[in-house]
């Protein structure tokens, strides 16, 4: 057979336009079928649901929902996640457990969110447990350091964010064995699953000398003060004093400790770590000489001033979020964590079912956001639910808090 040059470059041609043409048919319902969408995301949306304690005895938290939805505006105004808008939905629910559930509930079934978002409070998390994993959906980066967070086998669908409780106090614990082997430890908690949490901790942290724990005295989210339980501690002798408290009872128990006189040495758990929300109220004098842990650049230390990324926090602060504190921890707090589901939707790509966020949320690989101290990087695998596991102590100076010490985990 024959053929002339010309009619055979026009074959090829036909050829492989057929080719391509079949290649494109082909290719497109493949791209088409990667995206995958659970309730709550759509190609231009991702709903995410969340309660938070706006009012109530731990309304101090509230400023934490304030920052993420702020941090969320600015990711929109940026163009979102590959292309798809946040819409964030954060209902108050006073820190009270029976509201916690009647809202996820509303956002889950009703609102149809794809994941819930940074709930605040272990026994709030804890009254929502069941029914999130049940429902198989995400109940991710909750605002809370109890230990049971970290249970990928029974709880696939729950993880945490900050450090465990228990083992911030364990820290603690060792650093009072080192260095005073004859402390007379007192110890103010709140009566909960929270309280309970950070006790246990500490006192696997004393070990076998468990017995220096001299005093302990318990309060009820619900009292009006903790002053009579201070004046308990202080009637024991106990010369330390560790103080397992939400915000507004951290900053009475400074108080009242400083105004009768008496001045153990106070360790106050991480969680009411804020200057802002914490030590002013209790007045910074008096809270001289405090030590807690930190894992996040603090808004009040010098040594942050000419950082990049705090500058980048304080604008975005004062564009998106004005009538924010610039020395409350908490507002640090809720920015990095924020940051940190960002990071894990736009893992996701265009698959976005709540498996889906479930593994990405559990694949960060030394993910560091820009606020975290440095050393301090996020780590998650499928047996791992414990994204942050180290932290450093600091003390308070009258201004500041001043680190002291290497950073530390369990």
């Amino acid at each position: 057979m024959k053929f002339s040059s010309s009619s055979h470059a026009a074959r090829i041609r036909r050829l492989l336009c057929a080719g391509a043409a079949c290649a494109i048919a082909l290719a497109l319902p493949a791209a088409h079928a990667q995206k995958k969408y659970d309730p709550g995301a759509s190609d231009t949306a991702i709903k995410i649901g969340q309660t938070m304690p706006y009012s109530g005895p731990a309304s101090a938290y509230g400023t934490i929902g304030k920052v993420e939805a702020a941090y969320f505006r600015k990711v929109n105004d940026e163009g979102g996640i590959n292309g798809r808008k946040i819409e964030f939905i954060s209902l108050d629910d006073g820190y009270s457990p029976p509201k916690t559930v009647e809202m996820t509930r509303r956002l889950v079934e009703q609102d149809q969110v794809l994941l819930m978002f940074n709930q605040l409070g272990t026994p709030s998390n804890t009254a929502i447990h069941k029914y999130m994993n049940t429902k198989k959906v995400p109940q991710l980066f909750v605002a809370t350091g109890a230990s049971k967070w970290n249970d990928p086998k029974d709880y696939p669908w729950t993880m945490g964010w900050q450090p465990n409780y228990q083992a911030e106090a364990k820290i603690y614990a060792r650093y009072i064995l080192k260095t005073r082997p004859d402390a007379k430890i007192g110890v103010l908690y709140q009566n909960d699953d929270y309280g309970k949490d950070y006790l246990k901790g500490f006192r696997d942290g004393l070990g076998d000398k468990v017995k220096m724990i001299v005093a302990e005295a318990s309060y009820e989210v619900t009292d009006a003060t903790v002053d009579s339980q201070i004046l308990q501690l202080q009637g024991s002798g106990a010369d330390t004093l560790f103080d397992i408290t939400t915000p507004k009872f951290a900053a009475q128990a400074i108080r009242k400790a400083y105004d009768s006189g008496w001045k153990p040495l106070h360790f106050l758990d991480g969680v009411s770590a804020s200057v802002g929300s914490v030590l002013k109220p209790a007045g910074l004098d008096k809270s001289v000489g405090v030590i807690t842990t930190i894992y996040g650049k603090d808004p009040t230390d010098k040594e942050w001033e000419n950082d990049p990324a705090m500058k980048d926090w304080t604008a975005f602060m004062k564009k998106y979020y004005p009538d924010g504190s610039l020395t409350d921890a908490f507002n640090v707090y809720g920015y990095s964590v924020a940051q940190t589901l960002v990071q894990v939707l736009r893992q996701c790509g265009d698959n976005l079912t709540r498996e889906n966020v479930m593994k990405q949320a559990a694949s960060l690989k030394d993910f560091s956001t820009p606020m975290a101290l440095p050393g301090i990087r996020i780590n998650t695998s499928a047996t791992d639910y414990a994204p942050i596991e180290a932290m450093q102590l600091v003390k308070f100076d009258g201004t500041q808090w001043v680190r002291f010490g290497e950073v530390l985990g369990d």
